[in-house]
């Protein structure tokens, strides 16, 4: 008897044993997909390629001989800044749990961001693979507004303000709009690669900051020509290529969406550039290849929070849409009497809020049942949403900006001097030259063969 109770025990425990296997068989842990995992390294890769070495090109073809070296300093020197600041508590602050306006801490210093996915994210790709690909974001957004300010910032100055923006501007915002909790989030509000986050929060602080700074010496008085348009226009092919990975990527996986993203890329981007040189050649009576570029940038930035929800056909109205507004959006600058070195107000700002609006038009549950219908599908509450989202953006971004520069003007000063300004920033901020010219070829070559190096300012002396 005691025997058959010995065994009816044993059977009752390998069947608890196997029920509990099957429950967790029932239930497996999200594995990682070698497709989607491939296709966001590359999408990471694309993303930093955007800023060294796309943006430096285009921005550093953009500015004075004199100012190129700064130029491609401040943005590549960005790389290390948002690194750190991104490892250490960005990360967290955008995307743990939280409130609905901060991430928690418990990711600082990136604590519990493993190899395993994160289902709240990503469930096919590691957890620490979606942290950097959102961290190649977080680079290039403070680094879009150098071009704005450009020609003129200390650069001590531009490595403190790049940190506290980061900090105090993007990660909150990041939070808001793609965060989990986050209220914009969770208000509706679509933004599928950084329309809000990126575009209108880089132009709208861009803005802010010409204000604060004032005028370049010597503005609307002496030629400010770019230096180098061929260097640009490589730039703006860099950065048309390297968009792939910042929309398409933005799907985080290799599938129809991350497609249809790549596909509204590429359509706006080709009809913006159209669109710029349309409205240039009838304002001016000759189209550029400055403004060509331009207008594909400008259809990047606009395409860029709808990506993932519109169709072609919509990419190209918003595409030949925001070639036209942003050129005519630069163009009003002199009107205003801001000094936007670089127009990141007029393609930035402008193009973004365009974006973001026309997301709320075109939005389709048939690209994206994630998303939304806009107001062309028959649902005019996603329009409204898209407006209160760009408003609260461009209130937060503004008072924050405007908060951190003054704080910095007051403790450790903006500008250059006139004097290191009128010599250019390369020489007088970091004692080089990117240039030698003709004329002291021979110095450079007794010096070198004296085994003596010159400084910068040996190499070349420049006018303002």
């Amino acid at each position: 008897m005691n025997r058959a109770k010995h065994i009816v025990l044993l059977l009752l425990v390998f069947l608890s044993v196997g029920v509990s296997a099957f429950a967790q068989a029932g239930t497996p842990a999200p594995e990682i997909d070698t497709g989607d995992t491939a296709w966001m390294l590359t999408s990471a890769a694309l993303v930093l390629f955007m800023t060294i070495p796309g943006l430096f090109l285009f921005y550093g073809g953009l500015v004075r001989s004199k100012n190129v070296l700064g130029m491609l300093m401040q943005n590549f020197i960005m790389v290390g800044i948002i690194t750190i600041q991104w490892i250490v508590i960005g990360y967290s602050l955008a995307f743990a749990n939280g409130t609905s306006f901060l991430g928690g801490l418990q990711w600082a210093g990136l604590s519990g961001v493993g190899l395993t996915p994160n289902a709240d994210y990503a469930a096919t790709i590691p957890h620490q693979t979606f942290m950097f690909y959102q961290l190649m974001f977080a680079i290039i957004t403070p680094a879009l507004m150098t071009g704005a300010f450009a020609e003129r910032m200390k650069f001590s100055t531009f490595m403190v303000f790049s940190l506290l923006w980061a900090t105090f501007i993007y990660d909150p915002l990041a939070h808001w709009v793609w965060g989990v909790g986050g209220f914009l989030r969770n208000m509706g509000a679509l933004d599928f690669a950084g329309g809000t986050v990126v575009h209108i929060s880089a132009g709208i602080s861009a803005l802010v900051a010409v204000l604060i700074m004032g005028k370049r010496v010597g503005f609307g008085k002496v030629p400010m020509a770019p230096h180098n348009l061929p260097f640009a226009v490589i730039g703006a092919a860099m950065l048309w290529v390297g968009w792939f990975g910042f929309n398409a990527g933005s799907a985080l996986g290799a599938n129809g969406l991350a497609s249809s993203a790549f596909m509204a890329t590429h359509t706006a981007a080709s009809l913006a550039a159209l669109g710029w040189m349309t409205a240039e050649w009838i304002k001016s009576g000759k189209p550029t290849m400055l403004g060509a570029a331009s207008g594909a940038v400008a259809g990047l930035v606009a395409i860029t929070p709808a990506s993932g929800f519109v169709t072609p056909l919509a990419a190209i109205v918003i595409g030949f849409g925001a070639g036209v507004i942003c050129y005519s959006a630069c163009m009003l600058k002199s009107k205003f009497g801001y000094d936007d070195s670089l127009d990141v107000v007029g393609v930035h700002g402008v193009g973004g809020i365009f974006g973001a609006l026309m997301t709320g038009v075109f939005a389709t549950k048939a690209i994206n049942p994630a998303g939304n219908d806009g107001l062309l599908y028959g649902n005019p509450s996603l329009f409204v949403t898209q407006l209160i989202a760009v408003a609260v953006t461009v209130v937060f971004v503004a008072a924050g900006s405007a908060v951190i520069l003054l704080a910095l003007k007051a403790i450790m000063g903006l500008r250059v001097t006139e004097q290191e300004e009128r010599m250019g920033l390369d020489l007088s901020q970091h004692s080089e030259s990117a240039y030698v010219l003709a004329s002291d070829y021979d110095e450079v070559v007794s010096s070198h063969s004296s085994g003596h190096i010159p400084s910068g300012a040996k190499i070349q002396s420049q006018k303002a």
